[in-house]
């Protein structure tokens, strides 16, 4: 790959960074002075504000990794500085995918309407254990990255380092099948639980409004009340963060893989890239959906307005 092109790629990583961290900073900066102001923190607003710091930190651990295959391929070759990478990006990936999933099933506790003894239950409980639920949520994530430290011995990173000046040996062969058997193990096959929550929260959601919809109709003809809004908010947050996990997920899954293969820095390279709009974008959605996160975001955006025509009427 030519230098033109790195250089390009890593723009495109660095303007991606910049937007992702510019969001989740946002969102958490909100909810923090709220927080001190106040003295206390709603449910929402801590899962929206832990989910933001656990984006900022995987942001940073996706693109340090495309500087390090850029920069300084010869860390892969390493043990302790691969496997450092490797521990966070399993860990700050489960963590913000259990977030998300957090969130999603509080969206569905709080505004969808059934009558069923649990659900009534886990409705008046939710806002009290949400803090006990985010740390589970953590010492779960911890738990599950650390086999990624275990498995990465020497022969895989031999593999890795000679993979472009050396025959694939037997050994290497099988040092690769096992190390692919634990990766896909830890960073998607048990992605694939709060995934499913996530869908099914969806689902219900779907089924609540529908619901609501045919009682509406019995009394009014075409009428949208705030139930029938907070319902349309919930589920467009949900979906965007399912439709976003998915692309996340199989451009993750192309770079992972991409290691075992020869001259496939690009590949890798393209699916980080991908992969950085998961937790870039998803933020901005959060925002738009949030009512005093979007009231907050208009008024920085009229300060800034201001400050710009100022500073143009200034300039002679």
């Amino acid at each position: 790959m030519s230098d033109v092109e790195y250089h390009t790629l890593m723009i495109i990583a660095i303007g991606e960074f910049s937007v992702g961290i510019l969001g989740n900073a946002f969102i958490g900066l909100v909810n923090c002075m709220d927080w001190i102001k106040n003295k206390k923190i709603a449910p929402i607003d801590l899962i929206l504000t832990c989910l933001a710091i656990s984006r900022i930190f995987l942001l940073c651990i996706i693109l340090l990794d495309c500087f390090v295959l850029i920069l300084h391929p010869d860390v892969y070759a390493t043990g302790k500085q691969m496997r450092i990478i490797d521990f966070f990006w399993t860990l700050t990936n489960h963590v913000s995918v259990w977030f998300a999933t957090c969130l999603s099933i509080f969206y569905f506790l709080k505004i969808a309407n059934f009558f069923h003894p649990l659900f009534l239950w886990m409705k008046w409980r939710i806002d009290r254990v949400i803090p006990g639920i985010l740390l589970v949520c953590l010492a779960f994530s911890v738990f599950i990255s650390l086999p990624v430290t275990e498995n990465l011995n020497d022969d895989f990173r031999l593999c890795v380092k000679f993979k472009q000046k050396t025959n694939l040996t037997l050994r290497c062969r099988e040092n690769k099948a096992q190390y692919a058997s634990i990766k896909v193990l830890t960073l998607n096959a048990l992605a694939l639980f709060p995934f499913s929550v996530s869908l099914i929260s969806f689902l219900l959601l779907i089924l609540s409004l529908w619901r609501h919809i045919k009682q509406m109709q019995l009394i009014a003809t075409g009428a949208r009340d705030p139930s029938t809004d907070a319902h349309m908010g919930a589920m467009k947050a949900v979906i965007s963060f399912l439709l976003l996990f998915i692309a996340y997920y199989l451009s993750f899954l192309v770079a992972t893989s991409s290691y075992f293969m020869p001259e496939t820095e690009l590949a890798v390279i393209i699916g980080e890239l991908i992969a950085l709009i998961y937790p870039s974008s998803h933020s901005f959605i959060l925002i738009l959906g949030n009512n005093k996160l979007r009231q907050a975001s208009l008024r920085v955006l009229l300060k800034v307005t201001h400050a710009l025509k100022k500073m143009k009427c200034l300039t002679p």
